[in-house]
């Protein structure tokens, strides 16, 4: 039974500390009782305190993580149906089908394919994220040398382990247990064999029913053998009935606590037509899914995704920004040009991008903006004359270059005179408008 924001209250230390990072323990406890915080933040709770607060306080979707390492991948513990109210947690996982009747050089491909797939954007690393290893032999001995030479090729991508054969489980997943895969495959005839070696290897655990009825019946049956990390298929493929059953899912779990239910969706989006299969991958990104599990991985159908999931995992409430420091791009030398802007991550990266395109080595100095675009920024007063001169004099950047010219973005062109009167000596260039007309401006101010 879910506690009220009131007995949690009671079971707090009352301080009022703020230690928690809320003016009260009081508005804490509300948070808390409405699964929009963590206990964790609160050092002075007691141990008395935390056993009775831990299902209280615990998200209403369990915790999953699968692989091991850097690139160990957590799924659920959302909070939230929409990102407005908080933000989505854990970002949903893609992950590529290779099934065990292909050949081994397509196997081999297939793998490489997902080791080559990480992409840089905006100063997150973004990859095709697990491997779905598919038992369609039905082969013991071919399925479990498949996933051992899966892992052997990529030893740090995490393993989904996907049969309904006890026997063919058992074997790959032994093989692989250090890696702590998901083995993906429990059903109604093999649910007390699957509980078994899950709990034997301690990995976590797909279930599959038709349906959320049985579903919900079957998951509350492997937590009483023992499982408690548990990812849930709902049965349903098509993209009607796919958005139905995680939309069931998720307000069963954030708005009714309904336990049997609270845990992260796999979804299945391969299908023939590579477009169709990018559109129900969507769905599942958008419409909270866990792991989204796709048949292919082409280059512009990664970008698509990646960006999107990046898009919809991004708090909305805290702009995406990077560190305040002048940036060396390329070797700059003391006599080459000095460039200024805001640290909102996309701007940043589309101007220091612009830069090296123009191959002239530059520095850029980035200034906090508390994560907004320049002409945001200078409307909001905190991309000002007096800021950015601040900012400059602060920096050190004087004693590393031997000129006084400072490169402004042209939409705050009107900013020019005023820097000048708070940095003496210094001269202010306005650049372009736009940052694709950054390599022309830089070429022709080297070229003087």
């Amino acid at each position: 039974m879910a506690l009220t924001g009131v007995e949690i209250f009671k079971l707090l230390p009352k301080t009022n500390c703020k230690k928690c990072g809320h003016p009260t323990c009081l508005a804490f406890a509300m948070k808390l009782a409405q699964r929009q915080a963590s206990l964790d933040a609160c050092p002075d709770v007691s141990e008395e305190a935390k056993k009775i607060l831990g299902e209280a306080s615990a998200p209403p979707i369990r915790p999953i993580t699968i692989g091991v390492g850097d690139k160990a991948v957590k799924m659920g513990e959302e909070t939230v149906l929409f990102r407005h109210e908080k933000k989505f947690v854990n970002p949903c996982v893609f992950a590529v089908e290779i099934n065990d009747s292909m050949s081994d050089e397509e196997i081999n491909k297939m793998v490489d394919d997902v080791l080559s797939s990480e992409i840089d954007r905006v100063g997150q690393k973004l990859r095709i994220d697990a491997i779905f290893v598919n038992n369609v032999s039905n082969d013991a001995g071919r399925f479990e040398s498949v996933v051992m030479a899966i892992a052997s090729k990529a030893p740090a991508v995490p393993l989904i382990i996907a049969t309904n054969n006890p026997d063919a489980a058992m074997v790959a997943v032994k093989a692989v247990a250090d890696k702590k895969p998901l083995l993906y495959g429990a059903n109604e005839s093999n649910v007390e064999a699957m509980a078994n070696i899950a709990k034997t290897y301690k990995t976590s655990l797909g279930v599959t029913a038709k349906g959320l009825d049985a579903l919900s019946i079957l998951t509350e049956k492997i937590k009483g053998l023992g499982v408690d990390d548990i990812v849930v298929d709902h049965g349903a493929r098509s993209a009607k009935e796919i958005l139905e059953a995680n939309t069931y899912i998720r307000r069963a779990a954030i708005k009714k606590n309904f336990k049997a239910l609270g845990y992260p969706v796999i979804n299945f989006a391969q299908r023939d037509d590579r477009v169709l299969e990018s559109l129900v991958a969507t769905l599942g990104v958008t419409k909270y899914a866990s792991i989204v599990v796709l048949g292919s991985i082409e280059k512009w159908k990664n970008l698509a995704l990646f960006t999107l999931r990046q898009n919809i995992y991004t708090d909305p409430q805290v702009p995406m920004q990077v560190e305040q420091k002048i940036y060396k791009i390329g070797e700059p030398t003391p006599e080459s040009p000095l460039t200024i802007t805001t640290n909102f991550s996309l701007t940043y990266f589309i101007v220091s991008g612009e830069i090296e395109n123009s191959k002239v080595p530059c520095r850029l100095a980035v200034m906090d903006c508390e994560g907004l675009s320049v002409l945001t920024a200078w409307a909001a007063g905190k991309f000002t004359a007096s800021k950015i001169a601040q900012f400059i004099q602060e920096s050190g950047i004087e004693n590393e270059i031997k000129h006084r010219e400072l490169i402004i973005p042209g939409y705050v062109a009107i900013l020019s005179g005023a820097i000048e009167d708070k940095l003496p000596g210094w001269k202010v260039i306005v650049g372009p408008r736009e940052a694709n007309g950054i390599p022309a401006f830089l070429r022709s101010k080297v070229s003087q």
